[in-house]
């Protein structure tokens, strides 16, 4: 098995299963000419979550870094027409670009861009009353990870779904000698899950144009 493979598994996937489209196609594109990192999630990876939200009928979703909006696209194509979405971005040339992004999707009246660190932003969403969401995604930086699980389980309900990408990390979220703050970040939040009731979680790894990585899944069973 080899990272070559897996591209083309990838390419395949997305060639036979995904229609070509323009849209996300130039938010890529637009996305790298701005010179964001090459790390959005892959297209066959973006149509899983978006059927994921279409399958639990989310009306709202809140975002934990929004790149270039490539994933925030796809989620937001699982709204109805009186959905919303909000995802957050530290970085203002990422939301910049994230925004260009969104309003060439024509989904500018669904989605807001909160700019600003997300632990700092997402205590102002709970202040104003926006929970709660029904799909929270996490795809930030990952030392804090267990500080965004917290601040996801306050802004969700009994049936909500907590996403977190690049859990698994080359597969050394096994290695608890890690020096990596990433890694840290990841095993952390994977212990607050095992101990928390109100939780009932598990990962997948994944393989791809990516490499090797994986996604959290938990859904809220209480909060109590």
């Amino acid at each position: 098995m080899s990272q070559e493979l897996w591209t083309s598994v990838d390419r395949y996937i997305t060639k036979t299963l995904i229609p070509a489209d323009p849209v996300l196609d130039a938010a890529l594109t637009a996305s790298a000419e701005a010179g964001l990192p090459p790390i959005a999630v892959a297209p066959n990876q973006g149509k899983w979550l978006m059927i994921l939200a279409r399958a639990i009928g989310v009306r709202s979703i809140l975002e934990m870094g929004s790149l270039g909006g490539y994933s925030t696209i796809w989620l937001a194509r699982a709204l109805p027409a009186n959905g919303r979405m909000i995802t957050l971005e530290a970085d203002p040339r990422h939301a910049e670009v994230a925004q260009a992004n969104i309003t060439r999707a024509g989904l500018a009246d669904k989605v807001e861009i909160r700019l600003g660190k997300a632990l700092e932003t997402l205590p102002e969403l709970a202040a104003e009353g926006n929970a709660p969401f029904d799909l929270i995604f996490i795809d930030a930086d990952k030392e804090n990870y267990p500080g965004y699980l917290e601040w996801a389980l306050r802004l969700s309900r009994p049936g909500s779904l907590i996403i977190g990408d690049n859990v698994v990390r080359d597969g050394k979220v096994i290695d608890a000698a890690d020096p990596d703050p990433a890694i840290k970040g990841v095993r952390r939040m994977n212990e607050i899950i095992a101990s928390d009731p109100r939780l009932d979680a598990t990962a997948i790894q994944t393989v791809g144009s990516k490499g090797y990585d994986g996604f959290m899944i938990a859904i809220v069973t209480d909060q109590e």
